[in-house]
């Protein structure tokens, strides 16, 4: 294939090579017939494919597909293997429609709840983002069908998202903003990755070398190509430059004359774009080994849809009302049990096969239940105390009610953010009206990321989150709320009590052009650790119609070195009366680091299904990158020897066992100790450390002679006196510089304060 691959490329003249470097249409590369080169074609995911039917166009109307949970449900079932199901579903539908690429997964970090795309994205979490992702992509392509990971980085606002420029420092791109991208391309080898919009430190996600040939390509490894946002480039020989390979949408003559000039001009080596080429091509004719056309069975794929929801919904609050047992009428309410809100707008919006209803679904579990509906609020905005006065009534004659309450589809979408984190004053209003009148309460919400709910929440008897369920979701709230389903999901973000609680509020959404990760690595769960702030519903929770117990906690080593990594195996028994799921979450704390670390991180997860009273043993192995953070200084993952404490919990607060293992690091780190470093960093490099103390035992030593010698003389003038000012105080002194400090003790020296310093450098450096 590579030589056969060479040869087309050597017969290619120089415009056709930078024609197949830009889009051919919205949805199509160019094809070359008389060199055998194929088309490929493209199309919107990443919850359902988007095959408009006109495939010249952007926004027409699509043909009719799955839809399934968005990202912010399928993250909530912390399940791999169910994650990778729905990417072989996916990939059925691709090779049916003629589709070669599905753009998705989106994987960028929910820095903020007010990201208006939040639902298309996993977590706040890197670790179990890049987790998801991976199963995702490997799904799709176990049926050869390619992904485009995206968007590739720190995308995580829609406000000015093609201009805005992410300051952000390299250690929070590396451990936040770029780890789940690096697990998905590592772990899953997508096709395809796709440039974000942004700016990250002054360059384009179009032009940043940085990030897209000496990251992706250098450092990761990817073979695939990088596929530019549509709309994305705005200079096209610079992103070609930068590593670049197709720019989208096309056609573009003017883009193709561009890099043939550059090419002529040698602003552009040729060989550069014929990289890009090879990239493209390498994809094309992968894509073109699987047949398309034929057909999917849409029902099966309904029926997958339906057992995500049923395992991502969670069951936020429950005072024992559910399941519903016994009930004979049952108030369901909501303009949303009739109209189901299951997905968000913008590009990722899929034209379902069919759609669950809730309050169908309710009908056709709940057997003699007598059901009744009041409208609740009205499907655009306005208030109606009409509609809440019957739903009071509907509520007060009823034994429990339901109440299906969705943000409105206009509030969470590509291209713009939210500005609250509220519902409507109609359907807050309706909630507190109902649940005065009917104790037995449950809300089911439809949002794609969290909703404050401060001022309703006391009111209820359960909350059951069933986020942008997709298409069969009504079906999954039904079986939840009566018992078919126990409930099994966790979330994969923080919910706040507020929005001023927030990690970014402060930088949100930036101004001048500008936006300041100020909070650096402590978005989610990690800065709310780091404040110890309350929240409404912390990361990795989530109830259950039963109960878990967890015992006997224990590691294949207590000590170990980094590069043997150690496996941590927890029982896990059912203490209830009803089978169920849980997820168990293992996080590492450092006891003592150099640098700032969160109080502690997601470094692995399991989920585990249990019958009434059985045990099960989870294992999770954690490898280097479990222990491990980027140092900025030294630009590279290092580890550092110490204790870590290992926590096995049911959520981010609820650690239900604990371990303290020692740590061994392997990594040789080079010697970065120069004129102007510190007395501490001397004192934390390894080899400076030595020759330091040696040198500060023997400074020591001559001052306290010369102190002695001092007191047996007659008095003199202050300036013949040495005092051994500075190292007495070594606290005060450890952030001068040393040159610095040896100031003060100068005429202890034997030679000049520069000599002395540059002695000890050469010391240090003749041990590397």
């Amino acid at each position: 294939m590579f030589d056969s691959m060479l040869s087309i490329i050597s017969k290619m003249s120089l415009e056709e090579k930078a024609a197949l470097c830009t889009g051919a249409s919205a949805w199509n590369t160019v094809s070359f017939e008389h060199l055998g080169i194929p088309e490929m074609i493209v199309s919107d995911g990443p919850h359902g494919l988007r095959r408009v039917v006109d495939p010249q166009g952007l926004t027409e109307e699509s043909i009719p597909s799955t839809c399934f949970p968005t990202a912010s449900l399928t993250a909530a079932t912390w399940d791999v293997d169910l994650i990778r199901k729905m990417g072989e579903a996916l990939a059925e539908e691709c090779i049916a429609l003629d589709v070669d690429v599905l753009l998705g997964p989106g994987t960028n970090m929910k820095r903020s709840p007010l990201c208006g795309r939040n639902f298309e994205y996993f977590s706040e979490d890197p670790f179990l983002a890049g987790e998801m992702a991976a199963g995702y992509i490997q799904g799709m392509q176990s049926k050869g069908v390619g992904t485009s990971l995206k968007h590739f980085a720190a995308n995580n606002q829609e406000f000015s998202r093609f201009t805005i420029n992410v300051d952000v420092d390299e250690r929070t791109l590396r451990e936040i903003y770029l780890t789940a991208f690096e697990k998905a391309v590592m772990q899953g080898r997508p096709w395809t990755v796709m440039c974000s919009y942004n700016k990250i430190n002054g360059f384009y996600g179009s032009e940043s070398y940085h990030q897209l040939t000496e990251i992706l390509k250098g450092e990761w490894g990817f073979e695939g190509f990088v596929v530019s946002d549509w709309g994305a480039v705005h200079d096209r020989v610079a992103s070609l430059n930068a590593g670049l390979d197709l720019e989208m949408p096309g056609p573009m003559e003017h883009r193709v004359k561009a890099v043939v000039d550059a090419v002529r001009s040698g602003e552009l080596e040729e060989a550069k774009l014929d990289e890009s080429v090879r990239r493209i091509l390498n994809i094309v004719f992968r894509a073109k080994q699987t047949p398309k056309k034929g057909g999917f069975n849409a029902d099966d794929h309904h029926e997958l849809a339906h057992q995500i929801a049923s395992q991502g919904m969670v069951l936020l609050k429950n005072n024992g009302v559910l399941p519903f047992r016994g009930l004979k009428r049952l108030a369901v309410i909501g303009d949303s049990a009739r109209n189901p809100h299951f997905q968000g707008g913008g590009s990722s919006h899929v034209n379902p096969t069919k759609v669950a209803i809730p309050f169908d679904e309710l009908q056709a579990v709940a057997g003699g239940v007598e059901l009744t509906y009041a409208q609740g609020y009205p499907a655009e905005p306005s208030f109606r105390q009409d509609l809440i006065d019957e739903a009071v009534k509907v509520a007060k004659a009823a034994e429990a009610a339901v109440l299906f309450i969705a943000l409105p589809s206009y509030s969470e979408s590509e291209g713009y953010d939210r500005s609250d984190l509220d519902l409507p004053a109609q359907q807050k209003a309706l909630i507190r009206a109902v649940c005065e009148v009917q104790p037995n309460t449950v809300v089911v919400l439809n949002n794609g990321a969290p909703v404050v709910m401060s001022n309703w929440i006391e009111g209820t008897a359960a909350v059951l989150e069933a986020y942008m369920m997709g298409q069969a979701g009504g079906k999954a709230v039904a079986d939840i709320l009566f018992g078919k389903v126990n409930p099994s999901g966790k979330l994969a973000e923080t919910f706040p009590l507020k929005l001023e609680d927030t990690p970014a509020v402060l930088n949100w959404p930036g101004s001048a052009g500008t936006v300041r990760y100020g909070e650096n690595l402590f978005i989610g769960y990690r800065y709310y650790d780091f404040k110890r702030l309350p929240v409404l519903f912390p990361f990795g929770f989530g109830l259950s119609y039963t109960t878990f117990s967890y015992s006997n906690a224990r590691v294949s080593a207590n000590s170990f070195r980094d590069s043997e990594g150690v496996t941590v195996s927890v029982d896990v028994t059912n203490t209830g009366k009803m089978a169920g799921k849980e997820t168990v979450q293992v996080y590492v704390h450092d006891h003592l680091s150099r640098l700032v670390r969160p109080e502690k991180e997601l470094k692995g997860f399991a989920k585990v299904d249990l019958q009434p009273g059985e045990t099960k043993t989870v294992s999770i192995n954690l490898d280097f990158r479990s222990f491990a953070y980027y140092h900025p200084t030294y630009k590279q993952w290092i580890t550092e020897d110490g204790e870590f404490d290992i926590l096995i919990g049911a959520s981010s607060t609820d650690i239900r066992q604990k371990l303290t293992v020692t740590l061994e690091s392997t990594i040789k780190l080079p010697c970065l100790l120069n004129r102007e470093s510190t007395i501490r960093e001397w004192l934390e490099d390894p080899r400076g450390k030595v020759v330091f103390d040696s040198f500060y035992r023997q400074i020591e030593a001559d001052l306290r002679k010369t102190s002695a010698s001092n007191e047996e003389q007659e008095e003199g003038s202050e300036q013949n006196k040495t005092a051994p000012m500075g190292l007495d105080l070594m606290d005060m002194v450890k952030d001068m510089p040393l040159e610095g400090v040896l100031q003060f003790i100068r005429g202890a020296l034997n030679v000049s304060v520069e000599e002395t310093v540059q002695a000890l450098l050469k010391q240090v450096h003749s041990q590397a």
